[in-house]
């Protein structure tokens, strides 16, 4: 018998197998450690993509991009603006364990390998979705083994900077399309003309198919060819329980497009102005609505070849409560060059014809010269050598101050004109934040109130938001107030700006008219005779043709919104029998149904003065020009307010007592004195009548507050006198 060996005897080999397993295990940890600093090492390309600068409405949705640098679509998208159905389809597809492994998917490789070797060719990739990343990021070619290994690694390091949600959205921001067009949403905006918000299971197949072979398969070259690639992953997504039986049945049937659709270019003329002035935001928020504009867009495009061959129009539509513009249209299209639709009519600088005549009677209702149920002369008239003319060359004879408005005559508007002066006009029209341009820098004339100055729609459009708010100017803005965002930090990795407060914004501290002018002037516009066909109401608005026929207008406003339209040739010829209230009006009552409902006009503010004409005061009763009070023979001892003198200020005590309880029901009474002139005397305070005196030549009258007054007296031969002060 040989004997037993001592276990003991077997640990040299013992030893050195444990010596070998720690070795192995050293050298195993090292190259893992060796690995791991190897893809720490990793350098990768910017992963915040340059995107399409943008630019959105109020509310966020797409008036229109522009290219990259490079002159492609490449629209910044996050996942929560993609359909999760084309999102589950896009995973089952190209890489079903997107969200289990690393960077690189070990079974993937071996089934490619294994179905590559069976069939001869290629039948699935091994790609993950992060290695297709890391491609598009560096740009390389993987057809050899050193570009694939390069990409395993990008792909590798990739998923240790970046978490899923973050390499899906790049990939979907970088995928290629066909042609120019990179990322899921240039896609779908150019090949299925809408936003992936929504898509159908036959959309989501055919923008899962384009990115595997962008060129091969575009529609617009090869729709057979996409439409058999669309059709193999429907019945993949089918295999993967994606979509049921069902909605394959009805994706099968879908037609696939043929074409490709061009981008979004809503509002053309003011985002390129926009994006020109801030070229580098990736994203910029206007005061526009897309629905809204893309409708007034289809108004001017419908009417301007019904107008003329070469008629353009434009239309500017705004808030007046808050200054926002809505929609602006400069053109009737863009491209069309006989109509020269690149030229933006809504700032384009161009007579005005009637349609400052409001300003005027505003003026005259603040000064006290008129009233709406004052008498005046429609006549044959000269004025220091200017004949005015009415447009259809007849006279109306003696009209109330409201129906000459309403038919737009001529001559009671320059007459009008001439008592409140054509500087007050132009200082009043500035006061609104227009910018009227003056013939050879020649002070204003008369001829100012027919139209003899220069303007433009965004100008009249300012001064009729005065109008209908009660007088008071506000500044018109395009863009909202936003956290703005560079193109250098723009893709999916940073946040969209958000719109921060609409507060404080559209307001002027100027006032343009008296609250109660203004308010007589729009219930005078409001009773304007509408156009054939067109619902009048609610809407108080004015038409105007400037000389010659070259220029049609109509500016309206209703409780809330103010519309001006312009209608002419953009290269300033005439356009025969071209009018406002026949061209222009029927556009501005289309685009208030356009618009929506209607919001009612201001309520009158207190102390309207209500009456009919034989019951007014009577020097308001008629209005009298110059050259009649001369022929009268009542020029002699004009009145003259002898009490408070011009320009003074008067301590009342009302800043005080406006401060201080309402405990104290006493009246604070300012006295006021006129000398010469013939009684009875009126007085008017702010255009308001506040005392008539048959004989006597003072007054008393009780202020309602602090601040600048403007006094008037106007006596029994309809001789006026004014001064302005200041009460404290």
């Amino acid at each position: 018998m040989y004997p037993v060996p001592h276990p003991w005897c077997h640990m040299p080999k013992i030893r050195h197998f444990l010596i070998v397993v720690g070795l192995l295990a050293v050298c195993m940890l090292s190259v893992r450690i060796g690995f791991d600093s190897l893809i720490a090492a990793t350098a990768l390309p910017d992963t915040r993509p340059v995107t399409s600068p943008q630019i959105l409405d109020r509310n966020g949705h797409l008036l229109r991009p522009f290219t990259v640098a490079n002159g492609r679509w490449r629209l910044p998208v996050s996942l929560d603006e993609i359909d999760p159905a084309y999102l589950d389809m896009l995973i089952a597809i190209e890489d079903r364990r997107f969200r289990d492994h690393a960077g690189v998917d070990p079974r993937a490789f071996v089934r490619a390998a294994w179905q590559y070797l069976r069939n001869g060719r290629i039948v699935s990739g091994g790609s993950t979705l992060t290695m297709q990343l890391a491609r598009l990021l560096d740009g390389g070619s993987t057809r050899q083994v050193s570009g694939k290994l390069h990409q395993i690694r990008a792909a590798l390091a990739l998923e240790r900077r970046l978490d899923k949600d973050a390499i899906l959205s790049a990939y979907l921001t970088l995928a290629p399309f066909g042609g120019n067009l990179e990322g899921v949403r240039a896609a779908s905006l150019a090949w299925l003309g809408k936003e992936p918000r929504r898509l159908t299971a036959a959309e989501s197949a055919l923008l899962v198919a384009l990115p595997q072979a962008p060129e091969t398969r575009r529609p617009d070259r090869d729709p057979a060819a996409i439409r058999r690639a669309r059709d193999r992953i429907l019945v993949r997504a089918k295999t993967s329980g994606v979509i049921d039986d069902i909605e394959l049945a009805a994706a099968l049937r879908e037609p696939v497009p043929g074409q490709r659709r061009p981008f979004p270019m809503l509002a053309a003329h003011l985002t390129w102005r926009q994006h020109r002035a801030h070229p580098t935001l990736a994203t910029r928020h206007l005061t526009l609505d897309a629905g809204l504009q893309r409708r007034l867009e289809t108004l001017a495009a419908e009417r301007a070849p019904v107008l003329g061959d070469k008629v353009s129009v434009a239309i500017l539509a705004v808030d007046h409560s808050s200054g926002e513009i809505l929609a602006s249209v400069g053109s009737a299209n863009l491209f069309d060059d006989g109509r020269r639709g690149y030229i933006d009519m809504t700032r384009a600088v161009r007579s005005p014809g009637s349609t400052l005549k409001p300003l005027i009677y505003g003026l005259a209702f603040e000064d006290g010269v008129a009233h709406p149920e004052s008498l005046i002369e429609d006549r044959p008239s000269g004025f220091a050598g200017y004949v005015p003319t009415n447009f259809d060359r007849d006279f109306q004879g003696t009209v109330t101050v409201r129906r000459a408005l309403q038919l737009s005559l001529n001559i009671p508007a320059i007459r009008l004109l001439d008592a409140v002066g054509p500087a007050r006009l132009v200082a009043r029209m500035r006061r609104a934040g227009v910018r009227p341009q003056l013939p050879d820098l020649s002070p204003p004339g008369l001829a100012i109130g027919l139209g003899g100055v220069g303007v433009t729609l965004t100008d009249l459009v300012r001064l009729y938001a005065a109008i209908a708010r009660g007088g008071a100017a506000v500044e018109l803005r395009e863009t909202l107030v936003t956290v703005q965002k560079p193109l250098s930090h723009s893709g999916p990795f940073s946040p969209s700006p958000q719109p921060l407060s609409r507060e404080g914004r559209g307001a002027l501290t100027a006032t343009v008219l008296d609250e109660r002018a203004a308010w007589s002037v729009a219930s005078i516009l409001a009773g304007a005779p509408a156009p054939v066909h067109a619902l009048s109401g609610h809407l108080a608005f004015k038409t105007g043709t400037s000389y010659g026929y070259r220029d049609a207008w109509a500016i309206g406003f209703d409780g809330r919104h103010v519309i001006g339209v312009w209608t002419g040739r953009a290269d300033g010829a005439p356009v025969p029998g071209l009018v406002g209230i026949d061209a222009a009006a029927p556009i501005l009552f289309d685009a208030f149904a356009r618009l929506g409902p209607r919001v009612p006009l201001r309520p009158a503010p207190p102390g309207i003065l209500t009456a009919t004409s034989a019951d007014l005061p009577p020097p308001l009763r008629r209005v009298l020009d110059a050259r009649q009070k001369n022929v009268a023979g009542i020029t002699e001892n004009p009145p003259e307010i002898a009490y408070p003198p011009a320009g003074s200020r008067i301590d009342l005590g009302l800043s005080a007592q406006s401060n201080a309880p309402q405990t104290d029901s006493r009246a604070v009474n300012l006295v006021l004195k006129v000398r010469g002139g013939t009684p009875p005397f009126t007085w008017f305070a702010n255009g308001l009548p506040i005392a008539r005196e048959p004989f006597a030549r003072s007054a008393r009258w009780i202020p309602d507050g602090p601040g600048y007054v403007t006094l008037s007296v106007v006596d029994g031969r309809g001789l006026a006198a004014r001064v302005m002060a200041f009460l404290e």
